[in-house]
């Protein structure tokens, strides 16, 4: 089970998925850093939670601030015991990869997998070094289907889950855990960010599919993955909402 004071790194923590990790891991007991580029939606997270989190206003595809993040914090949070790499966006996504933009397709990428090894190339030095920690990899069931007009992001989730499973392959010695969590469709502002603000857009795209998972349902999935025994690696979680195959 966890202990209660570990400290978590949640990127992408200030809204959807990250957002519902973040409340899971807080009514727990853990300290947290919320790092997330929306630093208005931050703030208003770190004055829902109160105490024992720390709000790190970060862009993850910034090189230089991702690489000395640690530095930024209070020396009580530094010993990052969970990591969880969430952040992630499709904006410009679900269109034809030959009529998309390319910048659009570079951006996707450089949030999604390079900014999630980036942060994981700042924390998982300590990881290693203490002999203890968990990394869960926010991927996503694009990662092993073929979804047309979704090339850049599905890309970029393949990469996830290949990252995920190399990096376990590497740590296989030490008593780190990496665990990949493959939600199916969820109802986050994804859709509204990928169209660009257009909330319409976003309600006819759910309602054309019906039943979605709820960002409380993976975290959930999250917890129970934390919440095994150390010899217990939950390494691929595949979650579908129940009218999904």
């Amino acid at each position: 089970m966890m202990d209660r004071q570990r400290i978590a790194f949640v990127t992408g923590a200030a809204s959807g998925i990250g957002r519902a990790v973040c409340m899971s891991l807080h009514g727990k007991g853990c300290r947290i850093v919320l790092a997330d580029r929306q630093e208005g939606h931050l703030t208003a997270l770190a004055g829902d939670l109160g105490a024992n989190v720390f709000p790190l206003p970060l862009d993850i595809t910034d090189g230089a601030a991702v690489a000395n993040c640690l530095d930024r914090l209070p020396p009580e949070f530094r010993d990052i015991d969970i990591l969880v790499n969430n952040a992630g966006h499709d904006i410009g996504g679900r269109t034809r990869f030959d009529v998309g933009s390319a910048d659009d397709w570079s951006a996707i990428i450089e949030t999604n997998l390079i900014g999630l090894m980036r942060v994981t190339r700042a924390i998982l030095p300590g990881m290693v070094e203490r002999g203890r920690g968990d990394i869960v990899n926010m991927s996503s069931i694009s990662a092993l289907r073929l979804v047309p007009d979704q090339a850049p992001y599905s890309a970029s989730k393949a990469g996830v889950h290949m990252l995920s499973d190399i990096i376990r392959g590497e740590l296989a010695e030490t008593p780190i855990r990496v665990i990949e969590i493959l939600p199916g469709l969820t109802r986050t502002n994804i859709v509204t960010s990928r169209h660009r603000g257009d909330e319409e857009a976003s309600r006819q795209y759910f309602e054309k599919f019906g039943m979605a998972l709820d960002p409380e349902d993976i975290a959930r999935c999250v917890s129970f993955a934390l919440d095994q025994p150390p010899h217990v690696q939950i390494a691929q979680m595949f979650v579908l909402p129940t009218n999904r195959w």
